[in-house]
C-alpha cells in the first residue's frame, strides 16, 4: 500500500504542530513559514496556514451518530487504535466529538472509532479493525 497525501487548512502552525506531533505522536517533516508536513501513521499530511473562512456546518449520520463533513483520519489495527485512544483519553485538552466506541457491532465491518477536532477545528476520525480485511466489508 502506498501513502496518501492530504493538505488541510489550519489557524496556527505551532499549535497544530504541537497537537499532531505531541498529542498524536506524528513524526514532523519539512516545513516553511506557511505550512508543515508530518507523517500520520505513514501518510503525508500538510498543514497550511489558512487565509479566509473554512467553516462548513454539514454533517451526515452514520450508525445513529452525527458525523461532520468533511473529516479525515486513518484506519488502524485494533491494537494501534486502542493505544491511540488511550493516549487521547489520558490528555485533558482533547476536543472530543465522539469518544471511543464500537460501531456496527456484530455486523460486517465492525469497527472501533473516535472523532476529535484539531486546534483549527478540522475533524479527524480514527478507526480500528480487528482485521484490516473488514475495512470494505458489506
Amino acid at each position: 500500500m502506498t501513502p496518501f497525501h492530504l493538505a488541510f487548512p489550519v489557524d496556527d502552525l505551532e499549535t497544530t504542530r504541537g497537537f499532531y506531533c505531541d498529542k498524536l505522536g506524528c513524526e514532523p517533516g519539512r516545513s516553511s513559514e506557511t505550512w508543515f508536513d508530518f507523517s500520520l501513521f505513514g501518510h503525508q499530511m500538510s498543514a497550511h496556514l489558512k487565509t479566509g473562512d473554512n467553516t462548513d456546518a454539514s454533517s451526515g449520520a452514520v450508525d445513529g451518530k452525527a458525523v461532520p463533513i468533511p473529516h479525515f483520519g486513518v484506519v488502524l489495527t485494533i491494537d494501534d487504535w486502542k493505544a491511540l485512544a488511550g493516549r487521547l483519553e489520558a490528555a485533558d485538552d482533547i476536543d472530543w466529538l465522539h469518544k471511543p466506541m464500537i460501531r456496527f457491532e456484530g455486523e460486517p465491518g465492525e469497527q472501533a472509532t473516535l472523532f476529535i477536532r484539531d486546534p483549527s477545528g478540522n475533524t479527524l476520525e480514527f478507526k480500528g479493525f480487528a482485521s484490516l480485511d473488514a475495512v470494505f466489508a458489506h
